[in-house]
């Protein structure tokens, strides 16, 4: 991230979605967003982008160990994914009968949240 430079970090998606992968090495994989990092505008997706990482052993006698662990990756390399449709769709912004903005799949209509 460039430093000094103002930005609205604003996701179009949030922690607990569920979403798709668009692109990359694990593209296709459908899992829920663990969390989301708005300043760098990437998201940690459940089961993808998975690393591991050798440990050392701390103590005198402790063995090593292989860790796994899900990396972060771009938001726009996600999008939102519907369990009911089995599909991937962009978002829009709607308004309910009471007034409250919520985010709507704009392919089936789908009301997020």
């Amino acid at each position: 991230m460039v430093k000094g430079k103002k930005t609205n970090y604003k996701m179009h998606v949030k922690k607990g979605d569920q979403v798709q992968v668009i692109s990359g090495h694990d593209k296709g994989k459908v899992g829920e967003i663990l969390n989301a990092l708005p300043r760098s505008s990437q998201v940690i997706v459940k089961g993808v982008n998975i690393k591991t990482k050798h440990v050392k052993p701390q103590q005198e006698g402790e063995s090593g160990q292989i860790t796994t662990f899900e990396a972060p990756i771009h938001s726009s390399n996600v999008m939102l994914y519907s369990e009911k449709e089995k599909v991937a769709s962009r978002i829009c912004y709607s308004f309910t009968e009471d007034g409250r903005k919520v985010r709507m799949l704009k392919k089936t209509g789908e009301i997020i949240d």
